[in-house]
């Protein structure tokens, strides 16, 4: 029998209840790589600001729906 074991708590996608149903939210790392950014700096966007994240204990999460928003943003702006 195979030995099927969870993936790692930075790799599980968390869902949450949003206004078009249930949208997974993103760690800083899956965000990031989505913006082709370093964690780190997504993380300093959120502080200032310009992108919408959401601080749970010592982690942050995303949902993918603001990560498409900010980029809209940019390409209007």
């Amino acid at each position: 029998m195979m030995d099927q074991k969870k993936p790692p708590a930075s790799e599980r996608l968390l869902p949450i209840l949003g206004r078009a149903g249930i949208e997974p939210l993103l760690d800083s790392h899956a965000a990031a790589a989505l913006l082709g950014v370093h964690p780190r700096t997504l993380q300093r966007m959120v502080l200032r600001g310009e992108i919408a994240g959401v601080h749970v204990g010592k982690l942050w999460r995303f949902r993918p729906s603001a990560i498409d928003q900010w980029i809209e943003r940019q390409l209007a702006g």
